[in-house]
């Protein structure tokens, strides 16, 4: 009885045909298991160092999510092999297991299959699955290289105070993460002790940026320059001209609201508040910092909040809600307050079910922040604005922390049950629309029939 009934358990798994975002989703969660694993033997870690299950499953996700929260301090408690098994997740991680799983195949000279390629075009963003073997190929020309340009600029400024192998290695590592948007760094107060250095501060905000604006953007610009004539698409458009209002706007909104904050920016040169404005602003979607952030005042917080939670780009390395979401909706109301019955921009018109869609991402992504930050609230001590950065964070793969008064993120001081929430919080940033296909079964039929419309008093 009992083994026929575990035949037949066998047959219905073997049975189950998984859509290509549930794959993504699951091989996500495996990677994060193995990389847990190897996280915990035990030369990963130092001597006296204790990595528990919980502990190790959080560095596993923050890594592969490209979140940068941290339970344990990286320079301090992991080996260089430990460290390095952070890297490899976090490469693996900011490009997809897709586009990995594709590079490899590639590489073998295997041809994709329909269900590779619906795989990488819902991993990777993209608008169709045309000219997604050129995609992918681009995406890894411009990852590897722009880290590669990085890791060698890194590499020149740390050799002014390190060994050539120290400066190399923490180049490579550092060019990484910030491509990937990141945030892990191997300073234990992140990138404090170089606030006012302006050549660790233009190196990692430019690669912070241009891993955040997405590869469609990069494809774009590749067409154009190779065309007769310049035009970008709407999509580069509005990434393009949102990012730059939202680095114009998040940079002078911190540096007012911080300007005589003496644990701070008061103590600084106007050049260089604007610098570590300018520095945060951009980090809003990578995680790395270069003051106290349990120093910031609680509106600062708060409008950091918002920067966070919107995030970059679609097809980037980075979360969040997405510049472009955020711009419809924008759009959207203004439209409604013009009266105007189409939303437009740079004279294209927006189709009806992407303005439908914005709202409804940029609802449940807030539902889902509130939701999370109430449910810690009940379990956890800590200010409630705390623990709404926290979680915004980690929804937003961005990493910031207000911390721990040492060297982590406030998430060490949970419970294992708060770091699990936002184990998941992170999981749901990063993998959000794949994970959803987990439970995606069949779509609903066709309705062979529309109900009378019937108006609603609203406002």
């Amino acid at each position: 009885m009992n083994a026929s009934f575990g035949k037949l358990l066998i047959s219905r798994f073997m049975g189950i045909r998984l859509l290509p975002g549930q794959v993504v989703a699951l091989a996500a969660i495996g990677l994060i298991v193995l990389g847990a694993c190897l996280l915990m033997l035990p030369f990963a870690t130092k001597p006296g160092v204790h990595l528990g299950l919980i502990d190790a499953l959080f560095t596993a996700t923050s890594a592969v999510c490209v979140t940068g929260l941290i339970v344990m301090d990286t320079p301090q408690d992991f080996t260089t092999f430990g460290q390095g098994v952070i890297l490899l997740l976090i490469q693996i991680g900011g490009l997809g297991y897709a586009l990995m799983a594709t590079l490899i195949l590639l590489i073998l000279g295997r041809r994709l299959g329909l269900r590779d390629r619906m795989m990488l075009s819902e991993t990777m963003s993209t608008m169709d699955m045309q000219g997604l073997v050129r995609f992918v190929k681009l995406v890894a020309l411009i990852t590897f290289s722009l880290e590669g340009i990085g890791a060698v600029l890194l590499t020149l400024r740390f050799a002014m105070d390190h060994t050539w192998s120290t400066a190399a290695y923490y180049g490579i590592f550092h060019a990484i993460s910030a491509f990937n948007n990141a945030g892990f760094a191997l300073f234990s107060k992140s990138l404090s002790s170089f606030q006012t250095d302006l050549t660790i501060n233009l190196i990692v905000t430019t690669l912070v940026i241009l891993g955040s604006i997405g590869f469609l953007v990069f494809e774009d610009l590749r067409d154009n320059f190779r065309g007769t004539r310049f035009r970008l698409t709407t999509h580069s458009k509005l990434v393009l001209s949102t990012t730059g209002m939202l680095l114009a706007v998040g940079t002078v909104g911190i540096a007012m609201l911080e300007w005589n904050n003496p644990a701070t920016l008061q103590p600084l040169s106007i050049s260089e508040t604007f610098t570590v404005s300018y520095f945060h602003t951009v980090s809003r979607t990578a995680g790395f910092t270069t003051i106290d952030m349990g120093e910031m005042r609680e509106p600062t917080l708060y409008f950091l909040l918002i920067l966070m939670a919107i995030g970059g780009s679609p097809g980037s390395m980075s979360g969040g809600i997405k510049t472009t979401t955020i711009a419809i909706v924008f759009l959207t109301i203004w439209s409604l307050l013009r009266r105007d019955p189409d939303v437009e921009v740079f004279h294209r018109r927006i189709p009806p079910d992407l303005i439908t869609r914005s709202l409804c991402l940029t609802i449940l992504a807030l539902a889902l922040i509130t939701g999370m930050t109430l449910l810690l609230a009940s379990t956890e001590s800590q200010p409630f604005l705390s623990l709404m950065f926290e979680v915004t964070s980690a929804m937003g793969i961005v990493g910031m922390s207000l911390g721990d008064g040492e060297t982590r993120s406030l998430t060490a001081l949970f419970t294992d049950f708060g770091k699990v929430m936002i184990m998941l919080s992170m999981l749901l940033g990063r993998f959000g629309p794949l994970m959803i296909g987990l439970f995606a079964v069949k779509t609903s039929a066709h309705k062979p029939y529309r109900f009378a419309q019937s108006r609603v008093v609203i406002g």
